[in-house]
C-alpha cells in the first residue's frame, strides 16, 4: 500500500507540472513567478529558489515511468469503457467486505485506511481505475487479432472440452460425521464410510428390483437442494461438478443408472442419466472459450496483463518524448519480453 500511496504523490507532483505547463497555476490570484529562462519557480527558500525543472527531475528519480504510466492507461482506459460502473460496484464491494473483514478482527478500518490514504473515496478511485485497466486488458487480450489468444487455440478448446449441458437424477449417501476428538476416529470414520457404501449399493439393488429412481432420490438422497425433486439436477457442465461425478454421468446412456456407487469428496453416488443436450457450436460457445482460455494464461503468467498494455499503448501510438523515461520503459519492456520467452 506504501508504494500506492508513493504513486498517489507523485500523481499530484505531475498534476501541479501539467498545470504550470499550461501556465494557469495561480496562488492567491497571481501568475506563479518565473525565472529570467522562462522556468517556473515553486517555492523560495533561504534565498534560494525551487523550479519546476527541480520538481520534474525529482519526479523521474523516485518512480517518473511508473507515474506517467499510470496517466497514460488511465487515460486509455477511461476512452476503452465509458461506462466504468461495473468497476465502482467491485470497489464498493471490495471496500465493504474490507471493512467487515477488519471488524471481524476487532480493528478500526478509517484508522488503518487513513496511515495510506487520504480518504475512502480516494481508496475506491485507485480500486476503480485499477479495475478498469484490467477489463481493458482482459478485452484486449480476448481479441484474437491481438495474438495472446489464437483462433486455433479457441477452436482446439471448444473440440475438447465443450459439451451440451447434461441433465441427470442422482441420489448422495453421505458418510455421518465423526468428532475429530472421538476415541478410534480412525475406526469410526471407516465404519461410517462402509456403511455409506452399503447404503448406497442396497439403493442400486432397489433399482434393479424395479423401484422408482425419483422416488428413491426423495427417500434416500442426503443433497436437500435436489431430494424434494426427485434428485433432479439440469443443465450442467463438467465445470459445475467433480470429476467423478461428470466421467459417470458421461458414461451413461440415457435411462440407464450407475450400477456401483459413485465415490466422491461428498459421499457416494448413484446416478441416473435423464439427457443430454447437443453441444454449441463454436460461435455460440466463443465466449466461454475464451473465457476460459483467459483464466488458464493469467494463471500461468502474472504479467501477462502487463504485455497486454505494452501492445495497447502501441496500438495508441505512445511516443515518450523524455530520454530518460524512455529508456526506463524500453527496460521494462525487455524484461516483460524476456518473460515471455521462457
Amino acid at each position: 500500500m506504501k508504494s500506492t500511496k508513493m504513486k498517489m504523490l507523485l500523481l499530484s507532483i505531475v498534476m501541479v507540472i501539467i498545470g504550470i505547463g499550461v501556465g494557469m497555476a495561480l496562488v492567491g490570484g497571481s501568475k506563479i513567478p518565473t525565472l529570467s529562462d522562462g522556468t517556473e519557480i515553486i517555492a523560495e527558500l533561504d534565498g534560494k529558489n525551487f523550479t519546476a525543472n527541480d520538481l520534474y527531475a525529482k519526479m523521474k528519480e523516485q518512480g517518473g515511468e511508473d507515474v506517467l504510466l499510470s496517466l497514460i492507461d488511465e487515460y486509455i482506459a477511461n476512452k476503452e469503457i465509458e461506462d466504468n460502473s461495473e468497476a465502482v460496484e467491485y470497489a464498493e464491494s471490495y471496500i465493504s467486505n474490507l471493512k467487515a473483514q477488519y471488524e471481524s478482527y476487532g480493528q478500526n478500518f478509517d484508522e488503518v485506511l487513513s496511515e495510506y490514504y487520504e480518504s475512502e473515496e480516494q481508496f475506491k478511485e485507485i480500486i476503480t481505475n485499477d479495475y478498469t485497466k484490467n477489463l481493458v486488458a482482459e478485452k484486449f487480450i480476448k481479441n484474437t487479432e491481438n495474438k495472446f489468444i489464437t483462433e486455433k487455440e479457441v477452436k482446439e478448446y471448444w473440440e475438447d472440452e465443450i459439451t451440451g449441458a447434461m441433465t441427470v437424477r442422482y441420489i448422495l449417501v453421505v458418510p455421518e460425521e465423526v468428532d475429530a476428538d472421538a476415541e478410534d476416529y480412525e475406526d469410526k470414520v471407516e465404519a461410517n464410510e462402509a456403511a455409506a457404501l452399503k447404503e448406497a449399493n442396497e439403493i442400486i439393488q432397489k433399482l434393479k428390483d424395479g423401484e422408482d429412481f425419483a422416488e428413491l432420490a426423495k427417500k434416500h438422497s442426503d443433497d436437500s437442494s435436489t431430494a424434494s425433486e426427485g434428485g433432479l439436477y439440469s443443465g450442467f457442465v463438467e465445470t459445475d461438478v467433480v470429476s467423478e461425478f461428470w466421467d459417470a454421468s458421461i458414461a451413461l446412456e440415457d435411462g440407464k443408472y450407475t450400477k456401483t456407487p459413485v465415490k466422491s469428496s461428498y459421499g457416494y453416488f448413484v446416478i441416473q442419466r435423464v439427457s443430454q443436450d447437443e453441444k454449441p457450436s463454436l460461435e455460440e460457445s466463443k465466449d466461454e472459450c475464451l473465457d476460459a482460455i483467459y483464466e488458464k494464461k493469467v494463471s500461468e503468467d502474472a504479467n501477462l496483463n502487463g504485455k497486454a498494455w505494452i501492445e495497447i499503448r502501441k496500438s495508441y501510438n505512445l511516443n515518450i518524448v523524455d530520454s530518460e523515461v524512455s529508456k526506463s520503459y524500453q527496460k521494462t519492456v525487455k524484461e516483460l519480453n524476456k518473460t515471455a520467452e521462457k
